[in-house]
């Protein structure tokens, strides 16, 4: 098979394409022939040195996957040769194979062709686990998510809009802000000339918003519970602004909230399935509607992988970036 590989550590100029022995499903597993993976932040994280995958997985990048069932392992009950599906992966997406557990294969959601399903588990999983199986966020609540022209916060926006929450985010240009108004936010954040705890503040007439959904971690630690209602919950799922920073307990203390830290990677194949399963059945049917449509920036061929990953550096892409094969 051909896979992206990196010699090493540091710039988009690492990767390359190679040749690599094709992989064979272990039990319980099924071998894709890949049509398409998303990027991710995390990707760049693995490339820079910063994020290896977890023991036993493959340290070809790439945490989702669309492709077509090529061969099935011992005990796999749910998927046959020739099924159209997309699969949150431990690695190995940027490649032409790959092998999966059958539990983080889902089926290609309806009204979505092949390539643009990509997009999607990694996006769907991240947002679904964290915003409303671990934070709770319900019909009438206030939801804040950081980033709302990438990736996680596209989907992020229009599932919380899709389910009934009002929506809040933060970005840095006015044509960002405007597509994110487009996705269903409520109210939007220039990060460049606005403090979004003042806004917030405004926004809720001092109430403070429900779930908080951060990729940023340290530099925004103290401000994020600041801008907290009470119960608040705030997930942080990234440390784009760095790992550490000083948290003041007593105004956690007195709002009675949460800060949860989590990462999806890293979980059990029982976990990823049991989301997986969960995504099919709440998220696949707004998908399938149109309440929820992935934004897919541009699609790019696997020999254009330094390109893909200096697009996303860059920042200046909104939605998703896919790699063709």
């Amino acid at each position: 098979m051909r896979a992206v590989v990196a010699q090493g550590t540091g710039g988009p100029e690492v990767l390359s394409v190679t040749e690599l022995p094709d992989p064979e499903p272990g039990p319980g597993e099924v071998v894709l022939d890949v049509a398409a993976a998303g990027l991710n932040r995390a990707d760049l994280l693995q490339r820079q040195g910063h994020y290896p995958p977890p023991p036993g997985a493959s340290d070809v990048i790439g945490m989702e996957c669309s492709g077509t069932v090529s061969a099935v392992g011992e005990g796999v009950t749910r998927w046959a040769v020739g099924d159209e599906v997309c699969a949150l992966l431990a690695g190995g997406g940027y490649a032409t194979k790959v092998a999966v557990p059958e539990g983080q294969v889902m089926p290609v959601p309806a009204g979505l062709d092949l390539v643009t399903a990509a997009a999607v588990p990694e996006v769907a999983a991240t947002v679904w686990s964290n915003v409303f199986m671990i934070a709770g966020l319900e019909a009438g609540q206030t939801f804040l998510v950081h980033g709302g022209a990438g990736g996680i916060g596209t989907f992020a926006i229009q599932l919380a809009h899709a389910r009934g929450a009002r929506v809040m985010t933060t970005g840095g240009t006015a044509e960002k802000l405007a597509f994110c108004r487009d996705l269903g936010a409520d109210v939007t954040i220039d990060y460049h000339d606005q403090d979004f705890v003042e806004v917030v503040t405004e926004a809720t007439d001092g109430a403070g918003v429900d779930v908080i959904l951060d990729n940023m971690g340290a530099k925004y630690l103290m401000r994020n519970v600041d801008a907290l209602a009470l119960e608040g919950v705030l997930v942080v799922i990234g440390m784009q602004g760095g790992a550490k920073a000083e948290l003041d307990l007593g105004t956690l203390l007195r709002k009675r909230g949460s800060v949860v830290a989590t990462s999806l990677r890293a979980r059990s194949v029982e976990n990823k399935s049991a989301i997986c399963q969960s995504l099919v059945e709440h998220v696949w049917p707004l998908l399938a509607d149109g309440s929820v449509t992935p934004v897919v920036h541009g699609t790019m061929p696997l020999d254009e992988v330094v390109a893909a990953h200096e697009l996303m550096t860059s920042g200046s892409h909104t939605g998703k970036i896919l790699l063709t094969t």
